[in-house]
């Protein structure tokens, strides 16, 4: 039996609505408890604890990743750090190798983390490299949003048949819930085309994505599944789309559900809050959308923010890719995922003197400023889209400082003060609100009920940081906030020790999480048309399709209780 005493600290646990409460946290066998007999003892003296974070969106592993890996080899260079007795070699500034991924966010005080985008085809790669992902806890985003099986059903108005595909597809993708990318618009690439609104069919199905939205909505409820949709809009990353996020989340405007969390997420909010009709006259639309999240509780948002520097773009919307490559004049890479999904990647450099970017990062920064529920909020860059995750601890001293904002602004390109309305925003963000985006709102989000909190029977997923809470001003000390919230004083997962003063102490596997949600005859409802489907268009047999237990480190299954004849009438034997 291991025990563990975390004496003195100054804890935020808004799951728990502990704001600043300076307390005592008492750990056993993995778990907080009520009480412990002999403990290790740790005396944080007044240091910040918070619970472990939770990365809600990044593109960490799998296919798209690693080809983005053998892309740039240049970025591969940086970052390095030896092999030590305990710690594997790391890489990598924008697209990390696996191990760098771990113990970086183990650094940071991350815990958990999601891959934001798994095609069903390449399940396999992902797991693989999420098993050699150290440390964090770990889960999967499955794609449907231009799946060929979802479109043909939702076209023929078979519910039953594609909430039994949505499960079947989970379940061999060993996937956690929904991921949507540029519905419709996806497909229509293949032609060399895109979708202008979410009501234009696509050419395949004849279909648009407010159908393709709507429907694996309710799917997501049919199912019981833990996560609401996880949206990745139509246009993303071109003026005037802004229209379309807000459309986007109407969607789910008085839809009813019994989950504790919205039903819609919208994923990486900066890359979707433009207006103007071209980049020359391009503007922030930040106060519009927000509007939307503010009288909308059934949406989310993450911000996507966008920090200066390069970094490599990696997304399944090609379209989206393939203009910013013919902006750049950068390398690029294009790929189609046979019925299922596609993407792109391509390099990007993000500048202060370049009046796009300089408008891109006042937009994510608003976006956070302006909604008010910090439930509705989640602290993401995209990794690697809008920066590297590691920049984190300098979005939170921004967040945090309108002083520093203030001086960022005087930095940048004049057109921030003209074309977006950050340098208006007096709002800064508390410890408790930081704690919120970085950690409760995802735990919210995901049903992870075990996390994202410090309450008795929750994992022992905890962070501590250098930094005292009641003596430091974070809108004067912005300095010190980036510091440490750039490397923990201790990092436990599990209740054991994995970072001290911000070096790697410990390292194990961390728990793969996916959904189980089938029922009772789904594979036989879709049995024919898989075999059908599979012996025409897949290049793999559909026994050799999927995921088992071996690729998945420790696994949990999160099972559900599906509403099959509560929303939708499943056939008779």
């Amino acid at each position: 039996m291991s025990e563990l005493l975390i004496k003195n600290g100054i804890v935020y646990d808004p799951l728990n609505d502990i704001y600043g409460e300076k307390k005592d946290i008492f750990v056993r066998d993995g778990k907080i408890v009520e009480e412990v007999k002999k403990p290790e003892i740790l005396d944080v003296n007044g240091l910040l604890v918070l619970p472990g974070g939770i990365e809600g969106h990044a593109h960490l592993s799998g296919s798209k990743v690693n080809a983005g890996r053998l892309m740039r080899p240049e970025d591969g260079r940086r970052g390095l750090r030896r092999k030590t007795a305990i710690t594997m070699p790391e890489s990598g500034y924008s697209v990390i190798n696996v191990y760098g991924e771990g113990y970086r966010y183990a650094r940071m005080g991350y815990t958990t983390m999601v891959e934001a985008a798994m095609p069903i085809l390449t399940a396999i790669h992902t797991h693989e490299e999420l098993r050699d992902i150290p440390i964090l806890d770990k889960l999967s985003m499955t794609l449907f949003g231009f799946n060929w099986f979802v479109m043909d059903y939702i076209r023929k108005g078979e519910m039953d048949k594609l909430a039994a595909y949505v499960a079947w597809a989970l379940k061999i993708s060993k996937g956690y819930g929904i991921k949507i990318v540029n519905p419709s618009g996806g497909e229509n690439w293949k032609w060399g085309k895109n979708v202008s609104s979410i009501d234009e069919p696509n050419i395949s199905f004849g279909i648009t994505a407010r159908e393709i939205l709507s429907s694996l909505m309710e799917v997501n409820e049919i199912l019981d599944l833990p996560h609401p949709i996880h949206v990745h809009c139509n246009r993303l990353g071109q003026p005037g789309n802004y229209d379309i996020a807000i459309d986007t989340m109407k969607i789910s405007s008085g839809f009813e559900t019994k989950r504790e969390r919205e039903p819609l997420h919208v994923t990486h909010i900066m890359f979707s809050s433009y207006g103007g009709e071209k980049w020359k006259d391009f503007e922030s639309k930040t106060d519009e959308v927000t509007k939307e999240v503010n009288s909308n509780k059934n949406a989310s948002i993450d911000l996507g923010q966008l920090m200066f520097g390069d970094t490599t773009t990696m997304t399944a919307d090609g379209p989206l890719e393939f203009a910013l490559c013919r902006l750049t004049g950068f390398k690029w890479s294009n790929s189609d995922i046979e019925m299922e999904t596609g993407g792109g990647i391509t390099p990007e450099i993000y500048s202060p003197s370049v009046p796009v970017n300089a408008i891109q990062w006042a937009i994510g920064l608003e976006s956070a400023l302006l909604v008010k529920n910090p439930y509705q909020v989640w602290l993401t860059t995209d990794h690697p889209n809008g920066a590297p995750f590691t920049t984190y601890p300098e979005v939170i001293s921004l967040l945090m400082s309108k002083d520093r904002r203030k001086k960022e602004i005087e930095r940048v390109n004049k057109a921030v003060q003209k074309r977006a309305i950050l340098s208006s925003l007096d709002r800064e963000y508390g410890w408790g609100e930081i704690a919120t985006i970085t950690r409760a709102s995802q735990a919210k989000a995901y049903q992870l009920n075990d996390k994202g909190q410090i309450g008795v029977g929750a994992d022992a997923d905890i962070a501590v940081y250098n930094i005292n809470p009641e003596e430091v001003d974070p809108s004067k000390d912005y300095e010190e906030v980036e510091r440490a919230f750039s490397a923990t004083k201790y990092t436990i997962k599990g209740g054991e020790i994995v970072v001290r003063d911000g070096e790697i102490v410990k390292v194990f596997p961390g728990k793969t999480l996916w959904t189980n949600a089938e029922f009772d005859g789904y594979y036989e409802l879709i049995e024919d048309d898989l075999k059908d489907w599979f012996s025409k268009y897949y290049t793999v047999s559909l026994s050799n399709y999927g995921v088992s237990d071996v690729y998945l480190t420790n696994p949990e299954v999160i099972k559900t209780s599906p509403k099959i004849g509560s929303r939708i009438e499943v056939p008779a034997e």
